[in-house]
C-alpha cells in the first residue's frame, strides 16, 4: 500500500515542480531599457549603462558549475567573439554570478576564454535582470532596448542570437 501511495504521489510532485518552474516572472520584457548597474572588477575596470551609451549590448549571465553555460560560453568563444570583438559598436558583458574576479581569473586558466568575464559576487547585476535560471542572455539594441533574450543553452537558440546580433549592427 505504502508503495502504491508513493507511487501516486510522484506526478504530484513533478506536476508541483512543473508549474513552479513556468511560473517564474520575467523581470526583463522586450522593449524594455537597459536596466541600471555597476559591474565592479579589478582586472577589467567597472561598467556602467553610460559606457554602453550607442552599442550593442550582449549580457551573458552564467555560473562556473552550470554545465549549459558552459557550453554557451564554448560558442561564444569559438563564434560569437572572435566575429565580434574588434567592432566599436558592439560591447559583451560575460558576468558570473556568485563569482568574485579571482574565482573567474582562476576559471579562465582551464577554459582560456579570450573575452573579459566580469564578476558578480553579490547577484547585484543578475537581480537587475532576473531571479533564477542560467544561462540567460540579454541583447540590447544601440538605443538600449532590449529586443532578444533567452534562458539556458541550444545550438539553434545560440544561432538565433548571432542573427539578431548581426542585424542589430546593421541598424
Amino acid at each position: 500500500m505504502r508503495k502504491l501511495i508513493r507511487l501516486m504521489f510522484l506526478p504530484v510532485l513533478f506536476l508541483l515542480y512543473s508549474v513552479s518552474a513556468n511560473a517564474q516572472v520575467e523581470k526583463m520584457k522586450l522593449g524594455d531599457s537597459l536596466p541600471q548597474f555597476t559591474i565592479k572588477s579589478e582586472k577589467h575596470g567597472n561598467v556602467t549603462p553610460a559606457d554602453l551609451k550607442g552599442k550593442v549590448v550582449l549580457v551573458s549571465l552564467f555560473a562556473t558549475w552550470c554545465p549549459p553555460c558552459q557550453k554557451e560560453l564554448a560558442d561564444v568563444n569559438a563564434r560569437l567573439y572572435p566575429k565580434y570583438r574588434g567592432n566599436k559598436n558592439f560591447r559583451l558583458l560575460v558576468v558570473g554570478r556568485e563569482h568574485t574576479d579571482a574565482d573567474l581569473e582562476k576559471y579562465n586558466k582551464k577554459k582560456n576564454f579570450s573575452f573579459p568575464l566580469y564578476p558578480d559576487p553579490k547577484r547585484e547585476v543578475f537581480s537587475k535582470f532576473a531571479d533564477q535560471s542560467i544561462p540567460r542572455v540579454y541583447l540590447f539594441g544601440k538605443d538600449g532596448k532590449l529586443v532578444y533574450a533567452s534562458s539556458g543553452y541550444s545550438a539553434e537558440e545560440f544561432q538565433i542570437l548571432m542573427d539578431r546580433v548581426e542585424q542589430e549592427l546593421k541598424k
